[in-house]
């Protein structure tokens, strides 16, 4: 099996590489455009493969034919404009009274007008020089996933909240993770946990009832909020739910784009060590907890699965009730090799369907936007927004990013 990850240089990176005994690999391939972490990082791979006693090959390039060509599964993960530009999406939104963040909002559309071009970009090349899965871990990766789908790509995607629940609910149970499904519902980062299957037992209103006090603290929303929807939201809910205090807080504070910079900077020093063949602890920092067990769990049931079930964005196709099929939704599914198949959902309360189908319009638009490079489809993709939806901001949020666009670098 030749899989190849483009954005290899990611500080990420080490995380996937140390699950990767798990896989029958032959040929692993880190693909970046950027020398020196690719060199930094592939070399950390190195090492550790060897430690791992990995008998495959291992590339390190720049070439991206020579990465993709015959690869059986592609591992996107970039971040187009990098750090600097994520430091951006956080911060230009702020002066408008709008969250700066790099998935929602205004900020998120800024990442998606840089980033679906490219991606798709690259999907048409693998597409070209392999019959591969598209696995998409790129933010924002409802609408990433969405226009690689709409492109007909063979593509899915795959983001770490649901599995990081797994983890900590497993712990809290005393059982292996393997015994639990989230049934986590809604859209990239539009989530909320609406049961926790112990042995097909829903256990979540005990879990509510024993540590909701501890998971409202984490979110940072009141205990009485997960009382009143009997869910458990995903954390990037805070940006709807408390919206005016995160605004006040990220005013005052430092981006977490800058906190990331620096984390980064660090690791990449210690990715340097020759004498390091492990992933070092500050990467449990940087975010992306359990990427590794996410994507090798997920691409080991796309080759050899009996309908194990993995949180994937994927086509609605009539799985959640009030959207589009043709909508990206974040689900659980049974995977094996020629079948991707969601759970049977409820439907959602109304509190919760609103704001999907909110924001689901909104990614319809931003993926069209995209691909335009029409500022009428971008201020309509933000009046669409349930955080931004005023005419005077979202044409000031337009103009801003158009500025920057054509800013020299």
């Amino acid at each position: 099996m030749k899989i190849a990850v483009i954005g290899g240089g990611s500080t990420y990176t080490p995380e996937l590489v140390s699950g990767l005994s798990r896989l029958d690999v032959t040929e692993l391939v880190l693909h970046d455009i950027d020398a020196e972490r690719r060199d930094v990082v592939g070399g950390l791979a190195r090492r550790m493969l060897g430690r791992q006693g990995y008998s495959g090959s291992l590339e390190i390039t720049d070439d991206l034919d020579r990465a993709l060509e015959h690869a059986d599964f592609v591992l996107i993960q970039i971040r187009v404009g990098g750090q600097q530009a994520r430091l951006a999406d956080e911060t230009f939104p702020l002066p408008c009274g709008c969250i700066g963040q790099e998935t929602t909002g205004a900020g998120g559309l800024a990442k998606a007008l840089r980033t679906v071009p490219v991606v798709l970009e690259i999907a048409e090349r693998a597409r070209e020089l392999s019959e591969s899965w598209i696995v998409d871990f790129t933010n924002p990766v409802g609408i990433v996933t969405r226009s690689l789908l709409d492109a007909g790509h063979r593509a899915i995607g795959l983001c770490n909240v649901a599995i990081g629940f797994q983890r900590r609910f497993a712990a809290w149970l005393g059982v292996e993770p393997a015994r639990i499904v989230v049934d986590q519902v809604g859209l990239n980062h539009l989530t909320w946990v609406r049961g926790v299957l112990l042995d097909d037992r829903d256990v979540l209103p005990d879990l509510l009832a024993a540590h909701a006090d501890e998971l409202a603290a984490d979110l940072e929303l009141p205990r009485r909020l997960l009382d009143e929807l009997g869910a458990v939201p995903s954390y990037y809910l805070r940006y709807f739910y408390a919206h005016d205090k995160v605004l006040a807080e990220q005013r005052q504070g430092v981006p977490r784009a800058a906190e990331v910079a620096e984390i980064e900077r660090g690791l990449l020093e210690l990715y340097r060590d020759p004498e390091l063949a492990e992933k070092p602890a500050l990467l449990e920092q940087r975010g992306g907890a359990y990427y590794s067990e996410a994507a090798v769990g997920l691409i080991a049931s796309l080759v050899a699965g009996n309908g194990e079930v993995h949180e994937v964005d994927v086509r609605n196709e009539g799985t959640i009730e009030g959207l589009a099929d043709d909508d990206v939704v974040e689900v659980p599914a049974r995977v094996s090799p020629n079948l991707i198949d969601p759970l049977p959902q409820k439907p959602l309360a109304p509190e919760l369907l609103g704001l999907v189908q909110h924001v689901a319009a909104y990614e319809r638009l931003a993926v069209r936007a995209a691909l335009s490079r029409d500022p009428p489809d971008a201020r309509k993709a933000l009046l669409a927004h349930p955080l931004i939806g005023q005419w005077d901001v979202a044409s000031e949020l337009i103009d801003l990013l158009r500025a920057a666009s054509e800013a020299p670098a």
